[in-house]
C-alpha cells in the first residue's frame, strides 16, 4: 500500500470523525495554542491512543522542531498511522502498548517529555484504569509538564437538560454528515479492511479488544479529580463545546 493510500485513509478517518464531534478542528487547534503556551515549540510530547495520527500530524505540521511518541494498542490503526506520517522521519516514533497496562511507558527512555495529549479515546479505559494512567503519564512528564486531553465528559443526572441538549446535538451533527454521504465507523474499517496490508491485522486486532468492558461515560468533574488525584498541581478545562471539552493538568 502506497504512503498516499495511507494518506487517503487518515483523509477520510479525519471526516468520519467529524461526524461525531461538531468542532473537531477547534478542539485540535485549542489543544496547539496551549501546546505552544505551555511548551515553546521546541519539545517532545506523547501523544496518547493516537490511533491513525490525526493529532501527531497536526502537531508536527504546527511545530516543525517537536518531536511526537505516538502510542496506541489497535495494530491496524497503527498501520496506517506509519505510513501517513512517514515522511516525518525521525520526528515521529509510534509504538504499540495497551494504556490500561501500568507498564505502557516501558520503551520510553530518555529526557522527560514536556507534554502529553489525547484525542476522543481515553473514554475507552475503565474509570479506574483512567485515574491509574493519569498516574503514569504525571510521572513520566517533565516538571511543570502539561497533559492535554480532548473528549466528550457526559452529562449525568445532575444537569438534565444539559445532557439532554448535549444529546440532540450529537444526534443533528451526526445526521448532516450521514446526508452529506461521509462515512460512519463500521463503513471506513470496512474500506480499510480492502487492503490486504491492513486485513492482515485484523485477527490480532480482534484478540486484543475481545471482551473488554465497555465503561461508563464519566463527567468532567470526575476528569478533574482524578488529575488532581494522580498527582497533577493544578487542572481544569481549556475549551468547551456541551459536553465535549479539553482538559489540561499541569505537573
Amino acid at each position: 500500500m502506497t504512503a498516499v493510500s495511507f494518506s487517503s485513509l487518515l483523509d477520510s478517518w479525519d471526516r468520519q470523525q467529524a461526524a461525531y464531534i461538531a468542532e473537531r478542528e477547534a478542539r485540535f487547534n485549542a489543544q496547539l495554542e496551549v501546546l505552544a503556551l505551555a511548551a515553546g515549540q521546541d519539545f517532545h510530547v506523547v501523544d496518547l491512543a493516537c490511533g491513525p495520527g490525526s493529532l501527531s500530524l497536526r502537531i508536527l505540521q504546527r511545530f516543525p522542531q517537536a518531536r511526537v511518541t505516538a502510542i496506541d494498542l489497535d495494530p491496524l490503526l497503527l498501520a496506517v498511522a506509519r505510513g501517513a506520517l512517514a515522511e516525518y522521519g525521525d520526528r515521529i516514533r509510534i509504538l504499540q502498548a495497551d494504556l490500561a497496562d501500568p507498564a505502557c511507558f516501558a520503551a520510553l527512555s530518555g529526557p522527560a517529555p514536556q507534554a502529553a495529549v489525547s484525542s476522543t479515546a481515553l473514554h475507552w479505559l475503565m474509570p479506574e484504569q483512567q485515574l491509574a494512567l493519569y498516574r503514569n503519564v504525571a510521572g513520566l512528564l517533565a516538571d511543570g509538564g502539561v497533559f492535554l486531553n480532548a473528549d466528550h465528559q457526559r452529562y449525568d443526572q445532575r444537569q438534565p437538560r444539559l445532557k439532554a441538549l448535549a444529546e440532540r446535538h450529537d444526534e443533528q451533527t451526526q445526521q448532516r454528515a450521514w446526508d452529506n454521504g461521509v462515512e460512519d465507523w463500521d463503513r471506513w474499517f470496512a474500506g480499510a479492511l480492502q487492503s490486504p496490508a491492513l486485513a492482515a491485522y485484523q485477527a490480532e486486532r480482534e484478540a486484543l479488544f475481545a471482551g473488554r468492558p465497555v465503561p461508563p461515560p464519566t463527567p468532567v468533574d470526575f476528569q478533574l479529580a482524578a488529575l488532581r488525584q494522580a498527582g497533577f498541581s493544578e487542572a481544569g478545562t481549556v475549551w468547551q463545546l456541551l459536553d465535549d471539552y479539553v482538559i489540561a493538568g499541569w505537573k
